[in-house]
């Protein structure tokens, strides 16, 4: 995957003060997304910021990633809103814990390796999606409860000092690296653009307006749950979308920071990590998550590739709900607002803008569907599933249409068709088409030197023919079969009768 944001060599030596500047950033950016997810589940602030810690924390040691983050991502969030409203928070803690097994199941029998057939049209539209709907959280912080309830956009003066603040982040992020890259550029937005309000006193929109974050270390409790078949019930369907829609997100993350950082990180151990950390937020009171692109982005952006910047990003959040609560709730969320919009802005990937004219018409729409279904429904397990079934449907009829026969007649009078391109259930029609067994002489070979056979409709459509001549007193063999073929035909014997034909000058392609 070409991405927009530079490529780095992932190195093992650790640079410390990369690590933990990069780390502070994170935290920075993971508080206010963690909060409104919080909020808007209708859970307790605290909620969000526990699963920023405790999925951070956990993930960070024992991921299969490093320079990636964690945290209470919105994508897991919304899909236990509902279960939120109708059954309460005990419940939502319940889930998450359940999630989290199913989570760790598919990292022991090894099923993350299923990530890789994710298209690249997928991935772009994805990632497309994603910036779009981070862009748009950050244009929401434009908006105010006013007395009545009512949510209104700022106007007049505020309106002006959030824009320019905004702007004023924005381009701090933008030129600072060109000064110098020592220091992560989001991270010195965030300090100048405080240092301004709070010199000049300005009146703005602060992360207290958002919620109060001052707490206690996550205490640990058993979800008051009744343990009986009926709470399974009631919880099951919602822990295996929210495990699948962690999964499918942390993966695709996975997948993104090997890219980015030319590494490759260990997409069963990342699922294991995603299902204890998640089991950790059911019992300690957090509301559960999964990888976090947009902090992913911003901590690689800052120059961290490895483990520390993550556990100091947790660690640092640790500190806050503990004792640093009352500064951070005075930073300007202008400041927080430009960081996240740099980072949409990096999300994007226009390259895939740059080459739309040079890409096969089926991949641009896969594109566009994955990204219109992310931004639509913010559902991105869902847009990425519609994604691969659409690529998997195109790829089928590609190779439907490919199938051919080359006839020709021996001396003997034997008939041979060469088959080239695989049979399987897209190519079964026009494969009997190629066939004429009322003309056809008594003996007829099908040679599939050139071709597999892939599936039941395979090996049903052969049964067919089989017959057709077998009618008509005719034989029918099968000549070069290889050997995944061979055992394809040899499980299916009570379905399928037909003659097969060891060729002595081919040799059968052996097992490996």
């Amino acid at each position: 995957m070409n991405t927009s944001i530079k490529i780095f060599k992932f190195s093992e030596k650790i640079n410390y003060k990369n690590e933990i500047l990069a780390g502070l950033t994170v935290a920075m950016t993971m508080i206010p997304e963690s909060l409104s997810f919080a909020i808007l589940a209708g859970l307790s602030p605290l909620t969000g910021l526990y699963a920023a810690f405790l999925m951070g924390l956990i993930t960070a040691v024992f991921g299969g990633r490093p320079g990636m983050v964690s945290g209470g991502a919105g994508a897991t969030v919304v899909v236990l809103i509902a279960l939120a409203k109708s059954h309460g928070v005990e419940y939502l803690f319940a889930t998450v814990a359940l999630a989290g097994i199913f989570q760790i199941l598919v990292g022991v029998f090894k099923w993350g390796k299923f990530v890789r057939l994710i298209p690249q049209p997928v991935m772009y539209g994805f990632l497309n999606g994603l910036a779009v709907i981070i862009f748009m959280a950050q244009v929401e912080q434009f908006k105010f409860v006013d007395a009545q309830g009512v949510v209104q956009w700022l106007q007049g003066t505020s309106l002006y000092i959030m824009g320019g603040l905004t702007v004023f982040t924005i381009a701090i992020v933008y030129f600072f690296p060109k000064v110098t890259k020592v220091i992560p550029a989001s991270l010195v937005a965030i300090l100048v653009v405080f240092g301004v309000v709070a010199g000049f006193n300005i009146n703005t929109k602060t992360v207290a307006d958002i919620a109060h974050i001052s707490g206690n270390f996550p205490p640990f409790h058993i979800p008051k749950v009744p343990f009986s078949l009926e709470t399974l019930n009631i919880i099951f369907p919602y822990a295996m979308i929210m495990a699948g829609v962690g999964l499918i997100e942390s993966l695709l993350t996975l997948s993104m920071v090997d890219e980015i950082t030319d590494s490759k990180g260990n997409a069963n151990r990342e699922s294991i990590a995603q299902g204890l950390a998640n089991i950790t937020n059911g019992f300690f009171g957090g509301m559960g998550g999964c990888a976090m692109v947009a902090q992913t982005l911003v901590n690689l952006n800052a120059g961290s590739r490895a483990r520390l910047s993550g556990i100091i990003a947790s660690i640092t959040i640790l500190i806050i709900i503990l004792v640093g609560a009352p500064f951070i709730e005075k930073i300007p969320m202008a400041a927080l607002v430009g960081v996240m919009m740099m980072v949409a802005i990096s999300t994007f990937q226009w390259v895939s803008i740059r080459i739309v004219n040079k890409m096969p018409k089926s991949d641009i729409f896969v594109g566009i569907v994955v990204a219109l279904i992310t931004i639509v429904l913010h559902n991105l397990a869902l847009a990425v599933l519609v994604g691969v079934v659409i690529a998997a449907l195109v790829f089928a009829w590609d190779n439907a249409k490919r199938i051919r026969a080359r006839k020709s007649v021996d001396k003997d009078g034997v008939k041979h068709y060469e088959i080239f391109g695989p049979l399987f259930f897209g190519s079964v029609t026009t494969f009997m088409d190629k066939f004429d067994p009322a003309n056809d002489p008594d003996k007829v070979i099908i040679d599939f030197k050139e071709s597999r056979i892939v599936d039941m409709s395979a090996i049903d459509a052969l049964d067919k023919l089989s017959k057709r001549y077998h009618d008509l007193n005719k034989t029918l063999h099968l000549r070069h079969l290889s050997e995944d073929c061979r055992k394809i035909l040899k499980t299916a014997e009570a379905v399928i009768d037909v003659n097969i034909e060891d060729d002595p000058t081919y040799k059968v392609m052996p097992e490996k």
